[in-house]
């Protein structure tokens, strides 16, 4: 999903011009970032959460050179879709897979 996209969306369902519609998107993302800033969670129902993970320091390899290099600590956001998502995506999968075998056996 881009920020493009949910202009668009916004744009179609609404009566909003296009630069209202982006400001909006805009807006959106900010609060979302926000949540996820202050709270370490952010969550739709129906869609999935986003949750802060922190990482802990590591070495590493490089691949080049396949010296070891030391990665610091750090954060990093993950997303876990919620079950409703998760059966609208295989059934989405599996339709597509027909589709593709279809169109393969025409």
């Amino acid at each position: 999903m881009s920020k493009k996209f949910l202009t668009d969306v916004i744009q179609q369902s609404s009566e909003m011009t296009g630069v209202a519609a982006g400001r909006l998107a805009a807006e959106i993302i900010a609060a979302i970032k926000s949540e996820i800033v202050e709270n370490g969670r952010f969550s739709l129902p129906d869609f999935g959460s986003f949750t802060v993970r922190e990482t802990p320091k590591r070495t590493a390899l490089n691949p080049r050179t396949g010296e070891k290099v030391a990665v610091k600590a750090g954060a990093t956001v993950k997303f876990k879709a919620s079950p409703s998502l998760k059966a609208a995506a295989f059934a989405g999968a599996k339709k597509a897979k027909r589709k593709a075998a279809k169109s393969k056996g025409e």
